[in-house]
């Protein structure tokens, strides 16, 4: 049943009521009864009286998406609102224009007067007092004051809060891009400047989800499943070299009032590169070949399997079967690549240890610096002869790695051959 106005004022009423009173109370507990400044506060806290202050001070503040603030705590200029589906959508990148319509809006001004932005927070019935006022709610109207002329002008004065203060203009200490725009970098009038502003709602909706994903108790109860090698629903997330950066200082609420929620940290992602960590480099001594080593690694075990069962799958012989075929070989070269890398990296002419007992070709292949200090072994590198050689070591492997599979001489002939043509393009590089 659908609640009477009558009854939604009067709730709202006591809504706002009981935010002035919580507020009054908080400060008079410091103070004596006697004390001159508890009969100010009492008298400043009354209903209308702090609704009529309250109306006054929203001038000195600004609903905002885009703060400048941010980006110095001196800059004077303009932050702006704007709707994130009135923004161009980028398909490839993260941006305001990807927050759904329950995103928050933060608020800068006057940092004295944001308890007038938090009352405007109040949310009665799923829907916040700044809400009602933008949309000039009839209950949140006649809740303010009997006298409909002064509840006009107070709610007209709240719904104000969006609306930009004064010209667009940027300051000085704002950041700048000079973005060119016309063919001659020499000219000054080829280029826009551009003044990014800091994206405060996208900040904190990123703040939200990261807290989210590290201290919630759906994502404390996946950790502890992971340690006890239990199943969880939800899984967790990790961010690993995560910094924050600090805005504001002692008073983050003079950034903006969301700055301030967040006691004025930001989230920054790691954006470094990778680190390569490898094993302990030791040469291969006493074996006669490095493939057996290679073809038990992670990866390539990985891709052996998938081709094997691939292979057994029966696949007729078209287009499609051979380009996965040469798919997978493709990723055993980059494989095998890559594991030869490890042991380039070691001294120089560790080949030559007595204990080495590599193939010649495995050794003029994975130990190439030591025909700087060898004459002989640089002389039967440059021949070429060994290249051949490792390429048949590198398919034998594979075959011995896939087993003998169900299938007729011609389809196992089709897909040795295309190991085959693979295998010249490992040569350019084994020649290199």
């Amino acid at each position: 049943m659908a609640q009477e106005p009558g009854a939604r004022s009067a709730e709202l009423r006591q809504l706002m009521q009981s935010f002035i009173d919580e507020r009054l109370a908080a400060k008079l507990e410091k103070l004596e009864p006697d004390d001159p400044k508890y009969q100010e506060l009492q008298l400043q806290y009354q209903y209308e009286n702090w609704i009529e202050d309250a109306a006054r001070r929203v001038g000195q503040l600004q609903v905002v998406s885009h703060t400048l603030k941010a980006t110095h705590p001196d800059a004077k200029g303009t932050s702006l609102f704007v709707s994130p589906d009135t923004l161009t959508a980028q398909p490839c990148g993260v941006g305001s224009h990807l927050l759904e319509k329950d995103y928050a809006t933060d608020v800068v001004g006057n940092a004295a007067a944001l308890d007038v932005y938090k009352f405007l927070k109040l949310e009665y019935q799923g829907k916040t007092l700044l809400a009602r006022a933008l949309e000039q709610d009839a209950a949140l109207l006649a809740a303010l004051n009997d006298d409909v002329l002064k509840a006009r002008e107070w709610l007209d004065a709240f719904s104000s809060i969006t609306d930009n203060k004064g010209d667009v203009r940027s300051s000085s200490r704002a950041k700048q891009i000079y973005w060119l725009t016309g063919d001659d970098p020499t000219q000054n009038d080829h280029f826009h400047l551009l003044s990014p502003l800091y994206p405060s709602s996208l900040v904190h909706r990123v703040y939200q989800h990261i807290q989210h994903d590290r201290f919630s108790e759906e994502a404390k109860a996946a950790r502890q499943a992971r340690r006890d090698n239990k199943a969880s629903e939800t899984g967790y997330a990790d961010y690993p070299n995560l910094a924050v950066q600090k805005l504001g200082g002692t008073k983050p609420q003079n950034i903006s009032q969301l700055n301030s929620e967040r006691g004025g940290n930001n989230y920054l992602l790691c954006s470094l590169p990778p680190v390569w960590r490898s094993r302990e480099q030791r040469p291969p001594l006493k074996t006669d070949s490095v493939f057996p080593r290679f073809v038990r690694s992670q990866q390539p075990r990985w891709l052996l399997v998938k081709l094997r069962e691939f292979l057994l799958s029966n696949p007729p012989a078209n287009v499609r079967t051979r380009t996965r075929v040469d798919a997978y070989i493709d990723a055993l070269i980059d494989e095998m690549i890559l594991f030869s890398a490890y042991f380039q990296q070691l001294e120089p002419g560790w080949s030559a240890d007595p204990d080495c007992q590599l193939v010649e070709a495995e050794q003029l292949w994975l130990d190439p610096m030591r025909a700087a200090q060898d004459e002989d072994f640089a002389a039967r590198r440059m021949a070429g002869e060994w290249v051949k050689e490792v390429q048949h070591r590198f398919a034998n492997q594979i075959n011995k790695a896939l087993g003998k599979l169900p299938v007729g001489d011609g389809e196992h002939s089709e897909w040795m051959s295309r190991v085959h043509k693979k295998l010249n393009a490992l040569r350019e590089v084994l020649d290199d």
